[in-house]
């Protein structure tokens, strides 16, 4: 953190519906949207606040939609194994936008964290008011998935032919 000496007093701080657009821009599930339309959804989207130690979600929860982390980092376990460990601009629980079942893994803020929910019945307004942008959404979740699918195959591949 800055000394408070050395801070820009003309500098404003980013507005946070701003901050939301660019961080979900600058994401693989935003590719190919635009500005416009990024900063409009990101008016619906819900930011919330936990501290370190403090449960975003559980496995075997109803999945409503991914979140985006603006500031902190987060856990996402399954079991005693940390799958991934997530920081500011990174997403997860996507699998929530294209089908309604259950989490697949725990998530849980390391420190202080900030959160904005992208839930799937905004996705769904939003397909309805922007079906070419919607449809660009649904191309760029389809990969994401996809290359998720792929990588746990070949590291399921790889520990079996450990075994």
């Amino acid at each position: 953190m800055n000394h408070p000496i050395w801070t820009n007093f003309f500098r404003r701080p980013e507005p946070q519906v701003a901050k939301i657009a660019r961080l979900w821009g600058d994401t693989l599930l935003f590719k190919g949207i635009s500005q416009r339309a990024l900063l409009q959804l990101a008016k619906t989207m819900h930011p919330r606040r936990y501290a370190a130690g403090d449960t975003v979600f559980k496995q075997d929860d109803r999945g409503a939609g991914a979140a985006l982390i603006l500031s902190g980092q987060v856990a996402v376990r399954s079991g005693n194994t940390t799958l991934a460990e997530l920081s500011s601009g990174d997403f997860f629980g996507e699998v929530a936008l294209a089908v309604d079942e259950r989490r697949t893994a725990d998530a849980i803020a390391c420190e202080d964290t900030e959160l904005v929910f992208f839930l799937r019945h905004e996705l769904e307004e939003w397909i309805e008011q922007a079906p070419r942008e919607g449809a660009q959404l649904g191309l760029n979740l389809a990969l994401i998935l996809g290359n998720r699918l792929r990588k746990a195959n070949q590291m399921l591949a790889r520990d079996h032919s450990e075994s």
